[in-house]
């Protein structure tokens, strides 16, 4: 919801990582099924689906549902896939490092546990 007043502010873009530089004005903010964020992720993403500059067009991936999916299951093969065996907190971690990391409250991390626990049930 608050993903384009932290762009404005120069959230999500990380400037040491000189590989996938931050395009002036763009914001690398949560977007698709899995909340593609930070520009280190726009930029590998957009490289390995052949889907061009994501660093540019970062839009393209709210704007494109196909697109959306793609870049999801490219975070989730990528980052996420590999955590899946040390069970559901290793995952959480993984798809978002604050939540079971300290950086966010943890009641945030035990309500997604909550959700997916009533979602199995």
């Amino acid at each position: 919801v608050d993903g384009p007043a932290k762009a404005a502010r120069g959230e999500y873009c990380d400037a040491s990582k000189t590989e996938f530089p931050c395009a002036q004005g763009k914001g690398y903010y949560g977007r698709g099924a899995i909340q593609l964020s930070w520009n280190y992720n726009y930029g590998p993403c957009g490289r390995d689906l052949n889907e061009g500059d994501l660093l540019a067009t970062p839009e393209k991936v709210a704007q494109d549902q196909v697109l959306a999916f793609k870049a999801s299951f490219w975070y989730w093969t990528t980052n996420v896939r590999s955590s899946f065996k040390s069970g559901f907190g290793a995952t959480i971690r993984a798809v978002n490092s604050r939540e079971c990391s300290g950086g966010d409250s943890t009641e945030k991390a035990v309500n997604r546990v909550r959700y997916f626990q009533d979602y199995c049930g």
